[in-house]
């Protein structure tokens, strides 16, 4: 198997908790390079403790996007791959195996004139039981050239290079996401207002903004928000277009405006028939009604998606 030069790259504040079992994770990688953006706990002295190569970084006004494009910066040019994680995330052992096979086989299957980018398995959240339970592909392992980080916040990766763009999916390549969620989210929501002020026609920031202000209770602006955001041309994606539909609904419900409430749900189940969420969500908010014939009818067509 080919040998290619592996990266983690990350940005952090205050994780010291975090360290011993995330450098343990990312110890198959060549080099860990950490940007740290003001910590105040020992975090860049147990990273550099065990191997990390730290940068310091202070970042007036913050923005996501800004920290992790310097924090790509910092990786060396002569790198082949870059993955990125959070100091919250763990690969499953032996990760990078299944890394280079899957760029080898890419490489011997399209050629070295192509850019690519990987996805992989990302479970973002685990039940009481330790199971999987909300879980997608996940999209930050990438070549060192031609990548930038995009949006102030809930930020991805956007190609801007010349060569076509190769997307490879990495069997085997599992992150498990562990979130410290005492971890204040406060500059979300002004960060994704910024973001819909710079284009407010981004289809995934007028989401995350309409998702985030049902999230802090502000729900008319919630339904305004994501109203606005399924009539955007590029807001095509049945399942998020379903969650935006869902949010509304939770809204009219938190409102009290039952008949939209009920409207609403209906819609998000028609716009996605093969998922569950809406069924569930809309079974609930009828038992708080005492609905019970319109809950037998919920639970009995959510149990019927495999």
């Amino acid at each position: 198997m080919k040998k290619y030069k592996i990266c983690v790259y990350a940005i952090c504040k205050n994780e010291e908790k975090f360290v011993e079992r995330w450098m343990e994770s990312m110890s198959e990688a060549d080099m860990v390079v950490v940007t740290d953006t003001g910590s105040c706990d020992n975090t860049v002295g147990r990273l550099r403790s065990r191997g990390a190569i730290v940068h310091d970084l202070k970042l007036n006004p913050w923005r996501f996007d800004t920290a992790r494009n310097i924090s790509l910066e910092h990786v060396p040019l002569d790198v082949d791959i870059c993955v990125c994680t959070d100091l919250d995330e763990l690969f499953e052992p032996g990760w990078r195996v299944n890394l280079e096979k899957a760029w080898e086989d890419n490489e011997e299957l399209k050629g070295t004139e192509v850019s690519r980018t990987g996805r992989y398995l990302y479970n973002w959240s685990f039940k009481n039981d330790n199971t999987p339970d909300v879980q997608f592909y996940y999209f930050k392992v990438h070549d060192r050239n031609g990548f930038k980080w995009n949006y102030p916040v809930h930020e991805c990766i956007k190609y801007i290079g010349d060569k076509p763009l190769e997307t490879i999916f990495i069997n085997g390549m599992v992150l498990n996401h562990y979130p410290d969620h005492k971890k204040s989210r406060d500059s979300y929501l002004e960060l994704l207002e910024m973001g819909v002020m710079e284009d407010n026609e981004d289809d995934r920031l007028n989401y995350y903004l309409g998702r985030e202000y049902m999230y802090r209770g502000e729900y008319d602006k919630c339904i305004k928000i994501l109203k606005n955001y399924l009539l955007l041309d590029k807001a095509i994606w049945k399942e998020e277009r379903g969650a935006a539909m869902r949010c509304i609904a939770k809204s009219y419900f938190e409102l009290k405006d039952v008949n939209n409430g009920y409207a609403w749900y209906y819609r998000a189940i028609a716009e996605v028939l093969h998922m569950r969420d809406a069924y569930v969500e809309f079974a609930r908010y009828c038992y708080v009604y005492k609905d019970y014939v319109t809950i037998y009818f919920l639970t009995r067509e959510a149990f019927k998606i495999k």
